[in-house]
Formats: structure tokens, C-alpha cells, sequence
């Protein structure tokens, strides 16, 4: 009896680790190719502002991390770096700087949803038609599914 008990802990533990690890890497797996560093590059220019993405940020910790440069401009907006693999990213643009959950939650409201980021060694994404940069001040990388804050940066 108590050999069938061990069993049981023991593959509902490694039953939960496989879980957790899928959850982490599968979004890694299916990601499809991050733009070269060419295309980033080239993509980035003429850009109206940019920001800093870094890791020293109250609400990053080891799992939910981003750093490099996004350049915002009319029509596009373009991170050159990398970010922590998770699943369901959203790009988000703020009136207020955020650095973790609870400063976003509150920020939210008035926050515009930009896009789904769905690589993680640089991405691009359209800026939606009529969104005017200057309304807002800041980047935010918000994860969906968990709630949690991956990485902002403020760009004017």
C-alpha cells in the first residue's frame, strides 16, 4: 500500500513538472523566426522616438524579462533585443510609466493594446491606423494568459 502511495506522489510530481515545462517552452517551440537583425534595423529607421527595455525593472524578475530598444514611429513599431519566452505577449501603449502588475492594472484603462508579440528575439508590429505616439509615453510587454508584467520603457 504505502509503495502504491510513493507511485502516486511521484508521478503527480513528475506530472506537474512536465506540465510547467510545457507551458514554458511550448511557447519557444512554436514561435515562428524573429526578423534578422537586418530587417530590424532597417525597420527602425526613420523612427520618431525610442525606448530602452531592461531587466532592473521592480515587476522583472528571472522569468519575465525584456531588454534591448523598441522604436516607435508612424506606421510601425520595432523591438530590437529579447524578451523572456511566455505565451500570449501583448504590446501596449500607456499615458503613465508601469514597472509591475499593479502599476499596469491600474494604467489599463487608458492603455491601447497595439498587437500580439509573438517572437522573442525582436519583433515588429503595425502601428493601428489612427493611433496618434504622442497621446501615450510608454511600451509596455504584458503577458495575457498569467497577468503578469514582462517589460516597459519609456519613449518621450
Amino acid at each position: 500500500m504505502v509503495t502504491w502511495i510513493v507511485r502516486g506522489i511521484t508521478h503527480g510530481i513528475a506530472v506537474a513538472v512536465g506540465f510547467a515545462l510545457g507551458i514554458y517552452f511550448l511557447p519557444i517551440l512554436t514561435a515562428p523566426p524573429a526578423p534578422s537583425a537586418e530587417e530590424l534595423a532597417a525597420m527602425s529607421e526613420g523612427a520618431t522616438y525610442q525606448a530602452e527595455l531592461t531587466r532592473d525593472l521592480a515587476g522583472s524578475d528571472f522569468l519575465h524579462w525584456g531588454e534591448g530598444t523598441i522604436a516607435l514611429g508612424p506606421e510601425r513599431i520595432v523591438h530590437t533585443g529579447r524578451l523572456a519566452p511566455g505565451p500570449d505577449y501583448k504590446l501596449y501603449l500607456t499615458t503613465v510609466f508601469v514597472e509591475d502588475e499593479a502599476a499596469f492594472a491600474a494604467a489599463r484603462p487608458d492603455a491601447l493594446h497595439v498587437g500580439d508579440v509573438r517572437s522573442f528575439d525582436g519583433f515588429v508590429l503595425d502601428v493601428p491606423e489612427g493611433v496618434d505616439l504622442e497621446a501615450y509615453t510608454t511600451v509596455v510587454v504584458w503577458c495575457e494568459s498569467f497577468g503578469e508584467f514582462i517589460t516597459a520603457g519609456t519613449y518621450r
